[in-house]
């Protein structure tokens, strides 16, 4: 004879202790899945900063690298304008007798009033009775130093109003010419100071008076 299983129906208390199990449960996974969130969370803020902080020092050891590569490139580049200067400041003193087609008695160099302006420094100047000549130097000209040798003539004469009826001869004296720089000063009436070899060569037949 075939036994059959009793099939015993839920009653309240079953289903309360159920429904009692299945909160426990539930408060549980939520707890533990809380920790687990929270320790990722941890994890990534912990490598966000540690990341963060490594960009910090890299920046902070780029930023000081520049800084010194800007005191090397500006040192350097200041060692090779006091060389250019030095070096045409004795070449001109030495041949100042026939320069600009004039006479030239006295030759200065740095010059300056007393002003804080930039703009009233002036490499080199040449005197005589009616005319001034202003040079200015560079290492290795270029040709967006044109506006700032032809603006040498007009702040001159108003830093040196003493000046301000003489003849002003503007030049450029450089290391190194390249033609298209040359033929600019041509146009502006810019003399062309420029070593060769040994020598430094001058061409001044385009003159203007500033």
């Amino acid at each position: 004879m075939k036994k059959v299983a009793k099939n015993n129906a839920p009653t309240p208390e079953s289903v309360w202790a159920f429904m009692q199990e299945s909160n426990r449960y539930l408060k549980k996974l939520h707890a533990e899945t809380e920790r687990i969130l929270n320790e990722k969370f941890a994890e990534t803020d912990r490598q966000q900063k540690e990341t963060d902080r490594k960009i910090d020092k890299y920046q902070e050891n780029y930023e000081r690298r520049m800084k010194n590569m800007e005191k090397l490139t500006g040192a350097w580049s200041f060692n090779h304008g006091c060389f250019a200067e030095e070096y045409f400041f004795n070449s001109l003193a030495e041949g100042q007798e026939n320069f600009f087609g004039e006479t030239f008695n006295k030759i200065s160099r740095a010059v300056k009033p007393l002003t804080d302006d930039l703009d009233a420094e002036y490499d080199i100047v040449l005197f005589n009775c009616t005319s001034v000549a202003i040079i200015e130097v560079k290492f290795k000209a270029h040709e967006k130093d044109l506006p700032i040798v032809l603006k040498k003539a007009k702040t001159f004469r108003v830093f040196f109003p003493d000046f301000k009826d003489y003849k002003i001869y503007l030049g450029l004296a450089s290391m190194a010419f390249y033609p298209e720089l040359e033929q600019k000063c041509i146009e502006e009436g810019i003399a062309i100071i420029k070593q060769v070899g040994d020598n430094v060569v001058i061409n001044d037949e385009h003159l203007k008076v500033f």
